[in-house]
């Protein structure tokens, strides 16, 4: 294939972009591995067409015609080819499909003997960078004294000169071959030079050192570059800077502080910057003078400010609002007398959504101070939180020092979020927070790697938590708590129409003319489109519809209105959220309710009688607290069947009938892990339910643990509980009496008058509720 089989130039070639230019000459490898280059080369090769190689994709850039040699497939897929320069080209169209419109660009007449004096001139400058850079390819010379073709010899030298790709585009795309190779000379004068410079340096190190200490070579070279480049200057301003800064920050920073730091700046004026112990020590020096010592924000704390705020910011939690503002009531009156307030730490609790951060930005925003937040779950080192000591590679202050150098304030709001999730498996960094928190202890806090005391008694510390039990007990003694449950399904209607679909229509820029979600179909959302116990997901939910509007606008469309009709167009089939319960009474299942991490939820259980010898089966994934519940609530319907408070069918055996029969309970979603005893009047109920042959109620549910004798006992989230049966459409409720008369005041009005709630003070009164 030659370049005169096309009778005409521009002519439409296949394009393929490289890195590195490609010049006539050559004859040169190039792997493929995109389908679409190796297709095009494929049909290129077969039919006998030429191809355009560059290094620039567009209109009037410089490349290579040539032609393929041959083509061998690889293994991986990819394409191997052997490509031919033949000519210099441009592309003058962009077409489709990687083709453009290829112009061949001709060669120019010259002055024969004005360029033969300049290739002479050329040659003898490539010469003595041959004899200076040993890197330099020494047959070349040769190669030129063999060669007639002034564009062939400047492009050999190019190919082999190591310069920069802008410098070797230039050279390349130039078709003046008088102007071609004065640049190239000035170019090689350019190395040469360079060459000179670098071979000088190494001639005077090499007066100093001995040859045989290869590393003591290396670093006497960097001196002497670095004292030709005038480093050492620049150092000696570094370490002026430093005792600058020092001396400014002395009468804000305490004595110790400033010891220390001064201490490690002279090291450094006696350190030789080589050293790995010089950029130690100078990165813990950048560290300490970072630190915003003497700075306060001066915001006074205002009470009205404060409740303004977080009514402004949160629709309900009423209570949580009032502890907080009891709390900062009492901070702001002592602080008016002249005093410091030493209170307990703020720690929010409550299931994932509740708005535990958002209520700490709420103060941050309200006192004006800078927030920052430290996010401590899966911490298993006490480094993170108290500082690296500077022995290791990397070291560097705390999460605690560096919140203050983030926030450039000695006093923010720093939330430390999620302190239930430490890690404690190789370390215990909870026993740091003993101290953070400890208004006692933390006027002198010390960091690992400052090595000095820092006052962090101006921070008001925030922490959140999902599940408080995990936090050990000498912690929790430190934090004063504030229980964020969850939001009932009015609460959510109100927070998603009041803040979330305003806050996201703003988010995604659309005006009310143009979106509008109906309060039917929002309803729908929250009751079947989310399971939580906060409004996270719901807020995802809604972004998910403004998305889905904002592809409609751009469709065409002018105003987009979503109700309870066409909802399912925008959004996959709901999952039904909390499922109601069952229609039918039956024996043997039972309506318990449960409380998670993310609020509550009904808890079926079931139970069957088989034939056996009064053996107890249990699944469900069931810790031990359950289980040993289990066993509790059957060795409880068996005194009150021998009690005959129980009826049972007559058989023919001088056993009693409980002794005739295997029960196996089973707790359905087997694959959660379930624990503690709540379910134990559920599990009498069930258990009474098939040695009696009598159905349960399907519209009532149930919770309380049981004691042996048949008492029943106080439990836990029963807000959640109760919501959550409130979701499920159950008619009535069972709690123990000690709830009823001690937590009933905390749960939503809605859900007390949407339900029957029943107090139980022994396991009689609840088979005589449930049974039928």
């Amino acid at each position: 294939m030659k370049l005169e089989n096309y009778e005409s130039f521009p002519t439409d070639l296949y394009v393929l972009k490289q890195e590195n230019i490609i010049y006539p000459f050559m004859i040169v490898p190039i792997f493929l591995d995109s389908k679409k280059d190796i297709k095009a080369i494929k049909e290129a090769n077969n039919n006998g067409k030429l191809i355009f190689i560059t290094t620039k994709f567009e209109e009037n850039s410089i490349g290579t015609i040539g032609s393929i040699l041959r083509e061998v497939s690889l293994p991986d897929g990819k394409l191997k080819i052997l490509f031919q320069g033949m000519a210099k080209g441009k592309i003058k169209e962009i077409k489709k499909d990687s083709f453009a419109t290829i112009e061949l660009i001709q060669k120019e007449k010259y002055n024969k003997l004005e360029i033969d004096a300049l290739i002479d001139t050329l040659k003898d400058y490539t010469t003595e960078l041959s004899r200076l850079n040993p890197m330099f390819p020494k047959d070349l010379i040769k190669i030129i004294d063999e060669n007639n073709d002034p564009d062939r010899i400047i492009d050999l030298i190019t190919s082999s000169l190591k310069i920069e790709y802008d410098k070797s585009y230039t050279l390349f795309s130039m078709n003046d071959i008088n102007d071609r190779l004065m640049l190239l000379i000035k170019y090689i004068q350019e190395e040469i030079e360079s060459s000179k410079i670098k071979n000088e340096l190494a001639r005077k190190v090499s007066k100093n050192i001995n040859e045989t200490n290869r590393e003591y070579f290396l670093k006497q070279q960097l001196r002497m570059i670095q004292e030709e480049l005038g480093v050492d200057n620049n150092r000696n301003e570094e370490i002026e800077e430093y005792y600058k800064k020092l001396e400014k920050l002395k009468t804000k920073m305490p004595e110790g502080a400033f010891k220390e730091i001064k201490k490690q700046i002279d090291r450094l004026t006696k350190m030789h910057p080589e050293s790995g112990e010089y950029s130690t020590t100078e990165n813990y020096v950048d560290w300490a003078l970072e630190i915003p010592f003497g700075k306060f924000t001066k915001s006074k704390l205002k009470v009205e400010d404060l409740e303004k705020r977080l009514n402004s910011d949160h629709y309900g939690l009423k209570k949580p609002k009032e502890r907080i503002i009891d709390y900062f009531a009492a901070k702001e009156l002592v602080e008016l007398r002249g005093k410091e307030y030493k209170g307990a730490i703020i720690c929010f609790v409550g299931p994932p959504g509740v708005g535990k951060t958002s209520l700490a930005n709420s103060i941050a925003k309200a006192l004006k101070r800078e927030l920052v937040r430290i996010a401590l779950g899966g911490i298993d080192d006490v480094s993170e939180l108290r500082g690296h000591r500077r022995t290791y590679i990397g070291s560097m202050p705390g999460r605690i020092v560096q919140g203050l150098i983030n926030a450039k304030s000695m006093n923010p709001v720093m939330v430390l979020d999620e302190i239930d999730k430490i890690a404690r498996h190789r370390g215990d960094p909870t026993s740091v927070l003993l101290e953070v928190l400890d208004p006692e202890q933390n006027t002198n806090f010390r960091d690992l790697y400052l090595n000095f005391d820092i006052d962090l008694s101006q921070i008001i510390f925030i922490a959140t938590a999902n599940d408080i039990a995990q936090v050990p007990a000498p912690l929790r003694d430190r934090l004063e708590l504030i229980f964020v449950d969850s939001y009932t399904p009015n609460e959510k209607f109100e927070i998603a129409k009041k803040y979330l679909v305003p806050q996201e229509m703003k988010k995604h820029t659309l005006k009310k003319t143009e979106a509008k979600i109906t309060d039917t179909a929002l309803k729908k959302i929250i009751d079947e489109y989310t399971k939580e116990a906060g409004v996270r997901n719901l807020r995802k939910v809604i972004s998910k519809l403004m998305r889905k509007i904002a592809k409609e606008l751009l469709n065409g469309k002018e105003k987009v209105s979503i109700n309870v009709k066409n909802l399912e167009e925008y959004l996959e089939k709901g999952y039904g959220g909390i499922d109601e319960v069952d229609k039918k009474d039956k024996i043997g299942v039972v309506n318990g309710l449960a409380w998670t991490a993310v609020g509550g939820d009904i808890l079926k259980i079931e139970a069957i009688k088989i034939k056996g010898k009064g053996a107890l089966t249990l699944t469900g994934s069931l810790g031990d607290v359950m289980k040993e519940s289990a066993r509790i609530a059957l060795s409880v319907t068996r005194v009150l069947i021998d009690a005959e408070k129980i009826k049972v069918p007559e058989i023919d055996s001088k056993e009693p009938y409980y002794k005739n029969y295997d029960i196996h309970i089973h707790f359905p979603a087997g694959a959660t892990p379930k624990d503690g005893p709540s379910a134990g009047i559920a599990m009498v109920s069930v258990i009474s339910s098939i040695f009696s042959n009598r159905p349960i109620r399907h519209d009532i549910a149930m919770t309380g643990e049981v004691s042996l004798i048949g008492d029943v006992l106080p439990i836990g989230g029963l807000k959640e509980k109760l919501i959550a049966a409130y979701k499920a459409k159950v008619k009535e409720v069972l709690i123990p009496i000690k709830n009823y008369e001690r937590d009933l005041d905390d749960i939503p009005t809605e859900v007390k008058e949407g339900l029957i709630i029943t107090p139980v003070k022994r396991v009689e009164e609840v088979i005589k509720k449930a049974l039928i």
